[in-house]
């Protein structure tokens, strides 16, 4: 396999879809800003598309995939057969969860926006929302079940285009609403469950190929399957600890008006490296890097892991850099229009700048987890993590009255560096890898690159600011030639330092 290559068609498919929801979230700030309606939907929101992160990005996949390749490997009649068990079982799961949510919506609203019972209206509306929404976390789960099938083929492609489908329904749903003049926050969340429900569908159709899916309520639960569901709970929460921290991040942040929104645009901003430097590497690497644990074969395995988080930190430290020097000038020009006032531009890029100092933190998490994944261990991580929340939550509460919703982006980014840094003593503890003679010689070259890019942009931005005035018109357009010019000198630079090579990637 090419990691380069596979990466790339993750990426390609993943990008379309963040520049896709960037458009979504521009027109959402249009329509509705950082007002009552766009929190209540924000939390409708945020609750299942958690779980879609959770499940898609990478979490599903830490269980599933190193117990069916290894199967797979040995014998496919095995490995259809265990994952038939999965499925039916998560069938049987989230139906029981969606409808026990359904019914206790409001308590479920308490316990990630507590501040909403301030205003009942609010709060009225969260919970209406809510139950709009919450279907689309069934539907996106089992949908996550056909990803990790087809990623365990090397078939990456289907399941990064797949959420394209919301941010197209999302968006038609906001056009529609104007056209047939009802409310946009029911539109979107309605758009949002059946968006969910084509993503299944569609999903279904592209894994047929591999796997021939028999819905049977009647699962026996074999010792496999009690293995993958231990492994299933713990990887939930530290694959996803960085969304466990969102979430915290909107708990406490439901308590200031206008907070969950602008933490909800800061994140969507700096997510889209986080989807390219962690989400699209850590996935591709772990079906082969669990195959090559599988067969002992440690010289491709320390290849792999070094090849991956070389990757990784090419994208994600020059992607940190530029958001932090950036922030006001990105978030001006993507949302600063219509209802998004100055004061929200100005709130969402300082939530953004702390954000980006934890870039390189989330993408690293995502593939050193996989070294333990890989190998079925799920356990240690999942404590590691939950020091990482806890820390998370004890920043946030101790200086939130003081700093107000700025110390949720600096508690995140600051419990994350942590749990890089305990994930890598554990790595280094128990002998799981090796930094060889290419990442070392290309590691200071990249730091070299993004100093040389990160002063270039500044002085660039120095040089253009009055182009980007709230009232400007123009704006985006300077932005994107600023990125381009400075992303090309980036590659050149890395590329003449020998940095990085594209024909370096490729395992051996």
């Amino acid at each position: 396999m090419n990691l380069i290559a596979s990466t790339s068609t993750f990426s390609f498919f993943t990008l379309i879809s963040r520049v896709l929801g960037y458009i979504r979230d521009i027109l959402i700030a249009i329509f509705l800003g950082t007002s009552l309606f766009a929190d209540a939907f924000f939390v409708a929101f945020r609750l299942p598309n958690t779980f879609r992160r959770l499940f898609a990005e990478g979490t599903f996949n830490a269980a599933f995939i190193p117990s069916f390749a290894g199967t797979l490997v040995e014998d496919k009649e095995k490995a259809d057969h265990f994952a038939r068990n999965v499925f039916n079982l998560l069938f049987i799961i989230l139906l029981l969860l969606v409808l026990i949510a359904e019914i206790f919506m409001p308590q479920l609203i308490y316990l990630i926006a507590p501040g909403f019972y301030k205003d009942p209206e609010k709060l009225k509306l969260a919970i209406n929302l809510s139950r709009i929404t919450f279907p689309f976390l069934f539907f996106i789960c089992l949908a996550s079940f056909f990803s990790a099938i087809l990623n365990s083929y090397n078939k990456f492609a289907a399941a990064a285009a797949a959420p394209i489908i919301l941010n197209v329904i999302l968006i038609g749903s906001l056009f529609f609403s104007k056209w047939i003049n009802i409310s946009e926050v029911f539109t979107l969340s309605y758009a949002v469950s059946f968006a969910g429900l084509l993503q299944f569908l569609i999903l279904l159709f592209f894994v047929r190929k591999n796997f021939k899916l028999i819905l049977n309520i009647k699962v026996k639960i074999d010792d496999k399957i009690k293995f993958f569901f231990q492994k299933l709970i713990p990887s939930i929460f530290s694959s996803g600890v960085t969304q466990i921290n969102i979430l915290v991040g909107t708990i406490i942040a439901s308590f200031q008006a206008g907070a969950v929104s602008y933490l909800y645009y800061a994140d969507r901003v700096y997510q889209i490296n986080l989807a390219v430097a962690g989400i699209a590497v850590g996935t591709v690497m772990l079906p082969e890097l669990s195959k090559h644990v599988k067969n002992n074969s440690n010289d491709l395995i320390t290849n792999l892991q070094n090849r991956a988080l070389e990757l990784c930190l090419f994208l994600s430290i020059p992607a940190g850099t530029a958001l932090v020097l950036a922030s006001e000038e990105i978030v001006t020009s993507l949302f600063g229009y219509g209802s998004f006032d100055y004061e929200s531009v100005t709130n969402t890029a300082i939530a953004l700048t702390f954000f980006a100092f934890g870039v390189p933190a989330f993408s690293i998490l995502k593939i050193f987890s996989n070294f333990f994944f890989a190998r079925n261990n799920t356990k240690l991580p999942f404590y590691l993590s939950v020091i990482s929340v806890i820390l998370n939550i004890l920043i946030s509460v101790l200086f939130f009255s003081k700093l107000g919703f700025v110390i949720i982006p600096i508690a995140t980014s600051i419990s994350s560096w942590i749990n890089v840094a305990l994930h890598f003593y554990f790595i280094k503890k128990q002998n799981l890898h090796n930094f060889d003679r290419i990442f070392i010689y290309k590691f200071p070259r990249m730091i070299f690159s993004t100093v040389v890019m990160g002063t270039i942009l500044y002085l660039t931005l120095g040089f253009f600011s009055d182009k980007f005035d709230y009232n400007e018109s123009w704006k985006i357009v300077y932005l994107f030639i600023i990125v381009s010019v400075n992303l090309l000198i980036y590659f050149f630079v890395s590329s003449f330092l020998g940095a990085f090579k594209l024909k370096d990637i490729k395992p051996r």
